[in-house]
């Protein structure tokens, strides 16, 4: 195998006339899509001159185009960049600047989005895919041509914000791509008869890389939703029959809510992977309730992200139990003086693998201290039972994960420490049924000030994505800090915890 490009070439031979990829009406056999893939690599290579190395953006909600370009850029030697479609402009500005990303291939529905991106950034290319993107790829040979990029080339890379506020690109080898397939098939025991419902957003590693991908490599169908809805998702199931589904909490929680859910025939799916968060047992059981098991899979983004995984078999007798490590994924459990922790005593979770990302883009310093030798730091509070089953405790404490969204603390506290009516702020999550966790700001007036929760929150409009945005304040005279001076968010989260505000 030379590139990932090779899935798709080989699948084409081995079975060309299988369904590999569909949303709507839009369907690839596998050997469609292998010469659509080709004309997409000569898109790039040859009509637009793009060279390895050189990143291509995606900004749209999940299409057939985003798994087709992903290929495209294994075989060019360029480098897939899928945004986040939920960012407000200058959070997409700061990351397509980051980048020096060369092309963005937009959708019509953010067409004014990248138009002022590109009033800033002249060095970026921006096409539409309604109105140039077609007739640019008329221009392309459908040949399969040479490929130009190699296993140990980049190939995708993932913008994920870090605590303090600053987004960092994950910088991920097709090697790491390749291992993490192999790591999700044994995990999930994909097989070319399975057929994959992918409804999470394909620009974030978990939505693209748990099932999606993977699943080009066994040969097996995936179907996308442009975007999740409950009521969609239901009929999805009940009409194209899929076998594997990936949800989050929150989209779990969603589906069980809707009318449909105890109507929906649910017998075709033979596993649903979730994770993201911490997943209540309620949550699960409502899956196995349903006789369809659920089973965990732990990872980051920079473990691309397949690392920890619970066993089907063990979906019940282990539940919440995130799973033990992937067949290529080493794991253990250190202390703070880094030292490995025995028995179940818990400690920060650290990985080791040819699934770990390449780096963190431009920041080698970054890169370097996210290491302890070959071992990556996640950050990640957890522990292990005696039979080797990995659970996670904490998710890097100060994060907010949201309906499986991680929100950081620091982007919102960069907000208001534009507002002068604060003298001191912070921002926690506060425990939520729905999403698992929202956000607060928690804030203390300038004496003589004056700020109701209205306006203070409509002041993020425009500036974060909007699923960032604190969903309360919580007014306090003074917030705990110890004797350094640092505010004690655990306090904040525990009387939030309690319900006392």
């Amino acid at each position: 195998m030379k590139s990932l490009g090779d899935w798709i070439r080989h699948n084409a031979e081995w079975a060309g006339g299988c369904l590999a990829l569909g949303l709507g009406e839009q369907r690839f056999t596998y050997r469609e899509m292998n010469r659509a893939v080709a004309r997409r690599r000569n898109l790039l290579v040859q009509v637009l001159g793009a060279e390895p190395g050189d990143r291509i953006a995606f900004l749209g909600f999940n299409s057939c185009e985003v798994a087709l370009l992903l290929f495209a850029c294994a075989r060019s030697g360029c480098v897939f960049m899928p945004l986040n479609n939920r960012l407000a402009v200058p959070e997409l500005r700061a990351i397509l600047a980051h980048s020096e990303a060369r092309f963005a291939c937009v959708e019509e529905e953010f067409a004014p989005v990248a138009n002022e991106i590109q009033a800033t950034l002249p060095a970026l290319q921006c096409l539409n895919m309604d109105s140039d993107y077609p007739s640019l790829l008329a221009r392309a040979e459908e040949r399969d041509n040479n490929d130009l990029g190699t296993l140990d080339d980049p190939v995708l890379l993932i913008y994920t914000s870090g605590t303090t506020g600053q987004p960092k690109g994950v910088l991920h080898a097709q090697r790491a791509l390749f291992f993490n397939a192999l790591n999700a098939i044994h995990a999930q025991e994909i097989s070319a008869a399975d057929h994959v419902l992918s409804v999470l957003p394909l620009f974030h590693s978990g939505g693209l890389n748990i099932q999606t991908s993977p699943a080009f490599y066994a040969g097996a169908r995936v179907s996308l939703l442009r975007r999740f809805d409950a009521g969609e998702t239901l009929k999805a199931i009940d009409v194209l029959r899929p076998t594997l589904f990936l949800a989050v909490p929150a989209v779990i929680q969603a589906l069980v809510d809707h009318p449909r859910w105890m109507d929906t025939d649910l017998s075709c799916l033979r596993m649903v992977g979730t994770g993201s968060s911490t997943v209540p047992d309620a949550l699960l059981n409502a899956w196995h309730d349903r006789g369809v098991p659920a089973t965990q899979i732990y990872g980051l983004t920079e473990s691309a992200p397949t690392a920890i995984c619970l066993p089907i078999a063990d979906a019940q007798a282990k539940l919440g139990s995130a799973g033990k490590p992937a067949m290529h994924c080493e794991a253990r459990i250190v202390d703070d003086d880094g030292q490995v922790v025995e028995g179940s005593k818990p400690g920060e979770i650290q990985l080791r693998g040819p699934n770990l990302f390449k780096a963190y883009f431009k920041e080698p310093e970054l890169t370097a201290g996210a290491f302890d030798g070959d071992w990556f730091r996640t950050g990640d509070i957890g522990h292990r039972d005696a039979d080797g089953f990995y659970a996670i405790d904490d998710r890097k404490k100060d994060v907010i994960i949201s309906g499986g969204e991680n929100i950081y603390p620091a982007d919102i506290e960069n907000v208001l420490a534009s507002m002068p009516e604060l003298a001191e702020y912070a921002v926690v999550g506060a425990p939520s049924k729905r999403w698992g966790q929202t956000p607060v700001a928690c804030v203390v007036l300038r004496e003589g000030a004056a700020l109701d929760d209205r306006q203070l929150l409509a002041r993020f409009n425009g500036l974060l994505a909007r699923y960032k945005h604190p969903r309360s304040v919580l007014f306090l005279p003074t917030l705990p800090r110890n004797a350094m001076g640092k505010v004690l968010k655990y306090k904040l989260r525990e009387r939030l915890s309690e319900g006392s505000e």
